[in-house]
């Protein structure tokens, strides 16, 4: 190579090597030349922070001067405190019932108490997205309560109520969710919003999931027996999200996607309530 071109070699290399071009000596970078790795998902774990993901709310919807309110049911200091949770308070029908429960858990010990607070965390993120106010039964996963009669009237200045659970039957056969809503109502007013209230949850989650025929063909049933929808004096539904002893629920249930999943079809019920 002559002195001239020695010295034009590496000039020519310093120009290619800028952003955009090939520099002399290296491959184009190709799709395959750094694999992804693939990482399984980790089991979502309620003491650890929620991953603050982006809310996938539609653009468009507007929630804002909205109050609402949530209730992830029971709570994960329960099982420890067997004497505060059996005390008798008002069912709301002129009975009484036991302050609350454990819930229950899959298969794996994942607990339903975590699935609730998931689920709730991640709702309240998509509604607050849209601008509304939420108020929650609960302010962490650790605590005990607070009873039935209270997860009906924390909601008292808000517009709807939405109690998040999973079932927990004894097959694990059974699968889908199903929606309850008190029967019958307080006042007709009341009974008709929260019905309305429960259909628009129904329609919403069987978008992505299965409903629960066993309580009908909308998958809803209405009781007189939850003190926390005969407390409320706002339209209010308990969603049974799913059952925790089918491994397919199961699965989708322990994870982060899934919780997500059963987010955004809560806050279409939601919306489409609005």
């Amino acid at each position: 190579m002559s002195p001239r071109h020695s010295l034009l070699a590496p000039l020519l290399c310093a120009v290619l090597a800028l952003p955009g071009l090939t520099a002399c000596g290296a491959n184009p970078p190709s799709a395959t030349d750094t694999p992804t790795p693939v990482v399984p998902e980790e089991r979502s774990n309620s003491t650890s922070p929620v991953a603050q993901d982006t809310p996938t709310t539609e653009p468009g919807i507007d929630l804002s001067d909205r109050t609402v309110a949530l209730d992830p049911g029971h709570n994960g200091g329960n099982a420890s405190h067997p004497s505060e949770i059996n005390r008798q308070v008002p069912d709301g029908r002129g009975g009484t019932k036991a302050c609350n429960t454990t819930g229950t858990a899959t298969d794996s010990d994942y607990p339903e108490t975590d699935f609730n607070w998931g689920v709730a965390q991640k709702l309240e993120q998509e509604l607050e997205a849209a601008g509304a106010e939420v108020v929650m039964s609960r302010n962490d996963n650790e605590g005990v309560g607070p009873c039935v009669d209270e997860r009906g009237t924390f909601a008292d200045d808000a517009d709807l109520m939405v109690s998040i659970h999973a079932n927990g039957s004894e097959s694990t056969k059974v699968k889908g969710f199903h929606v309850i809503v008190a029967q019958p109502g307080s006042s007709d007013e009341l009974e008709d919003d929260s019905n309305r209230l429960a259909d628009a949850m129904s329609q919403a989650m069987a978008g992505p999931f299965t409903p629960n025929k066993a309580y009908g063909k909308d998958a809803i049933s209405r009781r007189p027996d939850l003190a926390g929808l005969n407390n409320a004096s706002v339209p209010a539904v308990i969603v049974e999200c799913g059952e925790m002893r089918n491994p397919s629920e199961a699965k989708t249930m322990e994870s982060q996607s899934g919780q997500r999943k059963y987010a955004e079809a809560l806050m279409q019920g939601i919306t489409d309530w609005y």
